[in-house]
């Protein structure tokens, strides 16, 4: 369901019936006389809209993390809010860039339009920018020919499932985050699809090398063996880019989570 063409329609038809009740109508109803239906649920209806989609399309969105990718960042049931505006001024519903402000950096978690399906909406971490040469082999992340600097943490508990990740404190750009890995998993990729631009990939059994076209970007999860991600389905358009994630404002199983993150 693609709500922000759905808020756009009743933007539209309040706003419609909003401008005929203002411009028309209501000069000729009694000034005692009761609102009609159409103005009541109608044309009433399209201040709280407008704020609403101004809001939505070109400030904040708020998103659910539906899957546990980027444990121990974000866990399933955080509610989020990305911010629309910090890599550029996007029109609604098409997602058309008309004014640049910033680009994503390494490091930075982002909201984009699945490359596989744009309907969808996913999240991960920048890793990879336009001309990168992004490699994971055996588990370790270089990026450009340089190790990822990673300091090896306390296991993280998945409480719900009982079992015990590997942690690490990983540095990206100047974004500092932990990651997991699953020592039982297996390094190679085992489901890689055919993407655009796959050529720049090479897959062997410790994993995959990418470079990355211009114009794009790889994305990763923080759960790294839990998460099907760029070295699966490949490359994130710029034009995809929904926005940059920065807050967790609620979270019913544990109200501590709520603030910012990185």
């Amino acid at each position: 369901m693609n709500f922000a063409l759905i808020l756009f329609v009743l933007l539209v038809l309040t706003g419609v019936l909003y401008a005929l009740d203002i411009l028309k109508f209501r000069k000729l109803r009694a000034k005692d006389a009761r609102e009609p239906l159409w103005v009541e649920w109608g044309a009433s209806f399209f201040p709280v809209i407008l704020i609403v989609f101004v809001l939505r399309s070109f400030l904040f969105e708020p998103f659910k993390i539906p899957s546990g990718s980027m444990i121990p960042t974000l866990l399933v049931g955080d509610f989020i809010l990305v911010n629309k505006f910090t890599y550029g001024i996007r029109l609604p519903v098409i997602n058309k860039k008309i004014i640049t402000i910033n680009s994503p950096q390494r490091g930075d978690v982002m909201v984009f339009r699945y490359p596989e399906d744009p309907s969808l909406d996913y999240i991960k971490r920048v890793v990879g920018l336009p001309g990168d040469t992004v490699s994971y082999q055996n588990k370790k992340l270089a990026i450009n020919g340089v190790m990822v600097p990673t300091q090896r943490v306390g296991d993280y508990l998945h409480p719900e499932r009982l079992y015990y990740s590997e942690q690490f404190q990983e540095k990206l750009g100047d974004v500092e985050h932990r990651a997991l890995n699953d020592a039982d998993a297996p390094a190679f990729i085992p489901d890689a699809a055919r993407f655009p631009h796959r050529e720049n990939c090479t897959y062997n059994a410790a994993g995959v090398v990418c470079k990355v076209p211009d114009g794009h970007y790889f994305m990763m999860g923080d759960n790294r063996d839990n998460s099907r991600d760029s070295r699966a389905w490949g490359f994130v358009p710029e034009e995809n880019i929904v926005g940059k994630a920065f807050f967790i404002w609620l979270n019913f199983s544990d109200i501590s989570r709520v603030g910012s993150f990185r």
